[in-house]
């Protein structure tokens, strides 16, 4: 079997977690015998010899893509990486005012427009949580015959990481940790600045800010905290990272949705005590080893935090995770949506 992996540009950039959802999966299928080509445009990417498509992130960039191999008759593998705080009744009535006003005024697009139509071309559509899955099956219509669903991973080197190297860099233990980008929107990164700086505990955040002005606003607030260490970006592979997982007591990541949060996982792995937005299908990860908590509220983040830090650690979730959400079995469960997609042609 020979895949075509297409992902946005946008993720080369970014290097968040679809980035790494990206990598890890083209090197999970690759480890099964699969040969992939991964690329983020067609370019002059000749589209002979291949059995079938994956599309990873449906959006507007990889929506064009999409709408020109499924042209030329491709197979599409869609994982969609989608979700939306609305319900499925407000999403169908959106497709439905977007398909009103496309009748007025062509070209007229949505969010939900690119994904919805990208899965419908799909003859599998992977979601990463059966709460993604609902959304696209109730509110875009997607059969869920075509839909089968494929958890996000974690690669099992941060379940060696040792907590040394963190340490002696920068003298600080037992703390609270953050890594990922500094969002004013979902990762809602500014609330938990604020949050840590009302709480007597030493805290380390780790990631950058593609907003300048935000990133400065980031660096006020966390300036009034001497508890608080503001660290630049780590490369997933980075040693340092696993080590800030391992040395940490709690890792925090109170976003508005999370699907589900791939450093939470890796901090998961290493052992850290999890608090984590209940929003996104993280349950489905994390089940009853984790503090959930409501990210527009302050309180409850708070709440959450203290409850954590108050709970000794155990590898309940850590085993629980190295069982479950490897790259190893999404790999496999990917290449079960291959076949299922193959079988439909």
């Amino acid at each position: 079997m020979k895949v075509l992996m297409m992902h946005s540009p946008a993720s080369l950039v970014v290097r968040g977690g679809l980035h790494v959802q990206v990598q890890k999966t083209t090197e999970a299928v690759r480890a099964l015998g699969i040969e992939v080509v991964s690329a983020s445009s067609l370019g002059e990417q000749p589209l002979r010899g291949f059995d079938l498509c994956h599309i990873l992130g449906a959006n507007m960039a990889t929506y064009h893509v999409g709408r020109e191999l499924h042209r030329k008759g491709v197979p599409l593998v869609v994982s969609p990486v989608f979700f939306s705080l609305h319900s499925p009744g407000y999403l169908r009535r959106a497709l439905r005012l977007q398909s009103m006003v496309g009748l007025l005024w062509r070209g007229v697009w949505t969010e939900y427009g690119f994904v919805a139509e990208l899965c419908r071309w799909a003859r599998a559509v992977l979601p990463n949580t059966r709460a993604e899955a609902k959304l696209l099956c109730d509110g875009f219509g997607i059969s869920a015959n075509n839909v089968s669903v494929v958890p996000n991973g974690v690669d099992e080197r941060f379940c060696a990481a040792k907590p040394d190297a963190f340490r002696d860099r920068y003298d600080i233990d037992k703390f609270i940790l953050y890594v990922g980008q500094l969002d004013e929107g979902r990762k809602n990164t500014l609330t938990l600045i604020r949050i840590l700086n009302s709480m007597d505990v030493p805290a380390v955040i780790i990631g950058q800010s593609e907003d300048t002005a935000f990133a400065d606003r980031c660096g006020v607030e966390a300036a009034r905290n001497p508890r608080l260490v503001l660290i630049d970006a780590l490369p997933n592979d980075s040693g340092l990272l696993a080590s800030a997982y391992a040395a940490c007591d709690v890792f925090v990541l109170p976003s508005l949705f999370e699907t589900p949060g791939l450093a939470a996982l890796e901090a998961a792995l290493a052992g850290a005590k999890i608090v984590i937005t209940k929003y996104g299908g993280t349950e489905e990860y994390f089940a009853s080893w984790a503090e959930f908590v409501d990210p527009r509220s302050e309180r409850s983040i708070r709440r959450g935090i203290q409850t954590a830090l108050s709970k000794p650690r155990g590898s309940e979730l850590r085993e629980h995770v190295r069982k479950n959400f490897l790259w190893s079995e999404v790999g496999k469960k990917t290449l079960e949506g291959y076949q299922m997609a193959l079988h439909r042609i």
